[in-house]
């Protein structure tokens, strides 16, 4: 899976990444940067994703598209689609172009709206990536795991960097026996839940 990514999906890797740490640089305001994940959360999440049981593969939180990226390369290895959400449309503008440049567009399917109007549309959920607003975990956790299969992964990023902001959802993950929790100290800190 990583030794054989598509130049083009490398491209756009490099130019986002490159985007990212400019914007961290030079005082973008944080709700017009990418914001997203470092290179190793990509390969672990990628890594994750490939392993999940057979179901479907979502992303709540798009941003310009590079999570999804990595995550079209476990949907390659395994088959399947990625279905990743966004609300602003100025990052939905960045994702399609990322996607269109990445050649990936047969392999992620972008959908512009609130998540949390469409999740009871999908069942037997094998892999789920949130990377959204803080103050929408706690929901999204209630709406995605009734609806994972057995043995899918729902992951969340920034459990270490956002604890303070995070720490009901936290407790409702760890506390919750529908799934086995582990934080993961790997980029801002990644929470995998597995559905028993």
């Amino acid at each position: 899976m990583f030794h054989d990514i598509p130049k083009a999906v490398q491209d756009r890797m490099l130019y986002l990444e490159e985007i990212d740490t400019r914007d961290r640089q030079d005082g973008t305001t944080r709700i017009k940067r990418l914001r997203q994940i470092p290179p190793l959360t990509g390969q672990f999440i990628a890594l994750l994703a490939a392993s999940a049981p057979q179901g479907m593969m979502l992303e709540l939180g798009t941003s310009a598209g590079y999570s999804a990226l990595w995550l079209s390369l476990a949907c390659k290895a395994r088959g399947g689609k990625l279905v990743t959400f966004e609300l602003l449309p100025e990052k939905v503008e960045i994702a399609r172009e990322t996607f269109k440049k990445a050649k990936v567009e047969s392999l992620v399917e972008l959908i512009h709206g609130d998540a949390r109007g469409h999740i009871n549309d999908y069942e037997d959920i094998a892999f789920c990536f949130l990377d959204a607003e803080k103050e929408m975990y706690l929901e999204f956790f209630d709406l995605v795991v009734p609806n994972l299969a057995s043995g899918g992964l729902f992951v969340a990023d920034n459990t270490i960097s956002a604890r303070d902001d995070l720490g009901e959802f936290l407790e409702k993950a760890h506390s919750d026996e529908r799934v086995d929790t582990v934080d993961v100290p790997i980029g801002k800190g990644v929470l995998v839940c597995r559905k028993l």
